[in-house]
């Protein structure tokens, strides 16, 4: 225990039928964003992620791709993991839906409801919107009222859970507890649903059978709302959720689209179970392409990785979180993001940075100025340095006045926030180009001045770099080091943010360039060649498993058939030698991840592997295991993983199962050919 207040969010869990676009990654930068804000506020925090793996659609893919269905949930969820971790979102557990624990969690919860009275068995004809993977109250050949895509009749033995029966008791929690669904616009939408009554639901399926099975009732599987929501409470423990401390969840950060699930459905189900209900649920908006929403079907999605390629991770949060208001749809054009990039972090931040330490390093070699050195300000000049102080301190107030950064990021108003601490980057370039310190430095008798008109400067950076941190993680990371402060940025008491906490003398550290300014044209057609380019490969669940899936830490071994083939020469760039694990034990935080050592002959190499939840690590020590030894290292919850451990795929929840030699004696270091 911590002894730290806990806080608990969640992404949606992503249905794996497509790969992530900026949509996706919007939702998770504004929870990576809010974990961050907490974080630098003393908590205990936990974010979940993860991907929705079960239904027809994914029966379908799977089909279609010609592979079994645990093979392309296993090689989607490679992917959508394999993108969060390479944009630097720090996922504290990821979930998915085919894990043992969760349909664990599942079986539990329904049982729950069932023994409570509130589940019964039926049957059930009725439009199908697969696309949804919702019953829809729409005619046979009418297509779905929500995404316009076509039904399918549908006639099978259910289970229902009682919906009709929360009616009230949803409707009185709601009045409560008027913040439990944000904005206003979604509670109220809700509210709407909920009073015009509320029909049975149902929660099984018999027409497929990719599912977690109803146990004694074969061929009955969960219906995937009731198996997706309940992703939230496995992730904490399920059933033993009251051990870890997180549940109930503080904040379910949700697309509208499905609002109506989250606030009217999952706390059904948790009411029928006597269980704890999350605190707030909040739908944020759309963005859109040409006032149309972002889909695959449609052909206009736009994925995050040639963004981050041409411009990086941090100028696309920027991006997401300042130019839409948090709730509200808005709209993506590349155009709009490069002069976003340009205007306020190249020639906003990055300038005020670079000219900023640059003239420390020149006249105050390279070491913080002392403020009170040496002549007295005249009063105007006095005042100057005062209101930048003074714009400062009221970025760090917790009060109810609009445009403070701290009260913005606490209410989810990411927009006013930067706009709040750009009001303070624009203040403090005036205050240079009206102070000049560059002319100030000509003259012995200023020196004074010049040393109070940079360490206030230097001082408004760091204010900068706290405040925006959460938002501009990697970039306010490199300030924060420029500056020369050595504690970790991430951990900095936000609260406790006062000015004068900048000491004089410190030395600086490394200059680099935060923000390079980028030609506009160049840079829209870079990132639109690499769109095209992304939207011509092959689905991952056909391709070769990719470096960055292997290099992750994946212990999911594809079936010989299900990749391209590949010559000799590309199997022999794998290399694989036979390793002894030396020591394992759990990293903190990632319940299916063991940190392990691995003697591979010429040294000893710390190795991640995702198989936790199914290997005691002290029964570990002293196994041989097939090792590859030639990927390139990468950061697995923030642990270096450098190879990755062999293992087979077993069942359809993909049980990894390690590759060893138990039966006879093979050399440590030995090449695998």
């Amino acid at each position: 225990m911590t002894g730290k207040p806990k806080y608990y969010l969640t992404t949606p869990i992503y249905y794996t039928n497509g790969l992530p676009h900026i949509g996706h990654t919007y939702s998770t930068v504004v929870c990576d964003t809010i974990r961050r804000y907490k974080r630098m506020q003393g908590y205990d925090v936990l974010l979940t992620t993860g991907t929705d793996e079960h239904g027809v659609n994914v029966e379908r893919s799977a089909k279609k791709a010609g592979v079994p269905e645990s093979e392309f949930v296993a090689k989607m969820a490679a992917e959508w993991r394999a993108l969060w971790d390479e944009l630097g979102v720090q996922g504290d557990e990821f979930i998915r839906t085919t894990d043992l624990k969760h349909a664990h969690t599942v079986q539990w919860l329904f049982k729950q409801c069932r023994e409570n009275g509130f589940v019964y068995p039926g049957h059930y004809t009725g439009q199908y919107c697969i696309y949804d993977n919702a019953y829809v109250d729409v005619k046979p050949g009418e297509n779905c009222p929500d995404c316009g895509r076509p039904t399918e009749t549908v006639t099978e033995a259910n289970y229902f859970f009682k919906l009709s029966a929360f009616q009230k008791p949803l409707l009185d929690w709601y009045a409560k507890h008027p913040a439990f669904i944000q904005p206003e616009a979604r509670r109220n939408e809700v509210l709407s649903f909920v009073e015009g009554g509320l029909r049975d639901l149902s929660i099984t399926r018999t027409t497929i059978r990719w599912g977690i099975p109803v146990p004694g009732e074969e061929p009955h599987v969960f219906y995937v709302w009731f198996d997706a929501l309940t992703a939230y409470l496995s992730a904490v423990g399920g059933p033993q959720y009251e051990k870890t401390g997180f549940w109930p969840a503080d904040v379910h950060l949700v697309g509208k689209e499905i609002i109506r699930f989250h606030a009217v459905y999952w706390p059904a189900f948790l009411m029928a179970a006597g269980l704890p209900l999350p605190k707030q649920i909040w739908a944020h908006g759309w963005l859109l392409m040409d006032s149309t929403k972002m889909s695959k079907s449609l052909g206009n999605v736009v994925r995050p990785r040639p963004i981050v390629h041409v411009l990086g991770m941090d100028a696309l949060r920027y991006y997401l979180l300042r130019e839409t208001v948090f709730g509200q749809d808005g709209n993506f054009s590349y155009e709009a993001l490069v002069q976003r990039y340009n205007s306020d972090l190249a020639n906003g931040l990055g300038n005020l940075a670079s000219r900023t330490l640059t003239m420390i390093e020149k006249y105050f070699d390279g070491k913080i100025p002392d403020p009170l050195l040496g002549d007295k300000l005249s009063d105007s000049e006095d005042q100057a340095g005062q209101s930048i102080r003074q714009i400062a301190e009221l970025m760090t107030v917790s009060s109810p006045s609009a445009g403070l950064a701290v009260w913005s990021m606490e209410n989810f108003h990411f927009s006013r926030a930067l706009e709040s601490i750009w009001t303070l980057i624009s203040a403090v370039d005036t205050y240079l180009t009206t102070n000049k310190p560059w002319a100030l430095a000509e003259d012995d008798t200023r020196r004074g001045r010049l040393s109070r008109v940079l360490y206030n400067a230097a001082e408004a950076l760091r204010f900068v770099a706290v405040l925006a941190h959460p938002v501009l993680p990697e970039s306010t990371t490199k300030l924060w080091k420029q500056l020369g402060q050595p504690t970790t940025l991430g951990d900095w008491p936000i609260d406790q943010l006062r000015w004068g906490q900048l000491m004089p003398g410190t030395p600086l550290g490394k200059s680099q360039a935060l923000f390079p300014r980028i030609e506009k044209a160049e840079a829209i057609e870079r990132m639109e060649s690499m769109e095209n380019e992304a939207q011509k490969q092959p689905s991952p669940v056909t391709a070769p498993t990719p470096a960055s899936a292997l290099a992750a830490g994946s212990t999911t071994a594809a079936s010989p058939g299900a990749a391209e083939k590949i010559g000799i020469e590309d199997f022999a760039k794998i290399e694989m030698r036979v390793g002894q694990i030396k020591t394992a034990e759990r990293i903190v935080g990632a319940d299916k991840l063991l940190k392990l050592t691995v003697d591979i002959g010429t040294e000893i190499r710390q190795i991640c592997a995702g198989i936790a939840q199914y290997y005691e690590p002290e029964k570990l020590i002293g196994r041989k295991v097939a090792v590859v030894v030639n990927l390139a290292p990468r950061k697995l919850r923030g642990v270096e993983s450098n190879g990755m451990i062999i293992a087979a795929s077993v069942g359809p929840e993909g049980r990894p199962v390690l590759a060893g030699f138990p039966d006879e004696d093979v050399e440590i270091g030995a090449r695998l050919k």
